[in-house]
């Protein structure tokens, strides 16, 4: 009977024993030690964010210095490719375009520029370049010829912006300095005489 027991108990013990040595083991990190997956995960929270505001950043500089990285001389009034720039108050021709003059553009190549600009006021910059005599018609053919009468006119290559709607009258003159100066107008579909209000113009002329 003792030994019975005894055997029994040394079972029992063997048995125990072998679990603690070979069984199932104890949990890990039972000592409070983090977690290595959650590290990881923090550490690229972190980082996501850092890599947000980097960006959040380069938007913000990119926005505020868009005129200077995205335009010729950081002007808004440049096209690509232009090689000179021009003056804030622009001479087109013999004469500043007309104050108040509206989504203007330019292109400069090879010592001369291409100007557009949209104004209610192109009889005075007419006179004032010396283009159209005063008290002169606006559309004598001693000055001036009839242009294509297309919906959409294209600008002349290398010029930006909207393009000239038809009808339009030609100008052609030379300036004071005795370089050619060109001029298209838009005129009225509707008044024979007169030109849009207000009208786009495209000014071709050699620079100074």
């Amino acid at each position: 009977m003792s030994d019975s027991w005894s055997a029994g108990s040394e079972t029992r013990g063997g048995d125990w024993t072998g679990e603690e040595s070979g069984g199932t083991p104890f949990p890990e990190n039972v000592s409070g030690a983090p977690d290595g997956g959650a590290g990881l995960w923090r550490m690229l929270s972190c980082l996501g964010i850092v890599v947000l505001v980097l960006a959040v950043l380069a938007g913000g500089i990119v926005w505020l210095f868009q005129d200077e990285l995205f335009h010729p001389f950081g002007d808004v009034r440049a096209c690509e490719g232009s090689d000179v720039q021009l003056p804030g108050v622009i001479r087109a021709g013999g004469a500043s375009i007309p104050a108040g003059a509206s989504d203007v553009h330019y292109f400069t190549r090879n010592g001369s520029a291409v100007v557009t600009f949209v104004s209610n006021q192109m009889p005075d910059y007419l006179h004032h370049a010396g283009i159209l005599p005063d008290g002169e018609p606006l559309f004598d053919e001693r000055y001036g010829a009839k242009g294509v009468a297309d919906d959409e006119i294209d600008l002349p290559d290398g010029l930006c912006g909207s393009s000239l709607r038809g009808p339009i009258w030609i100008y052609q003159s030379t300036s004071a300095t005795g370089s050619s100066v060109s001029v298209m107008v838009e005129r009225s579909p509707t008044v024979n005489d007169y030109f849009r209000v207000p009208a786009r113009a495209v000014v071709t002329y050699n620079l100074p």
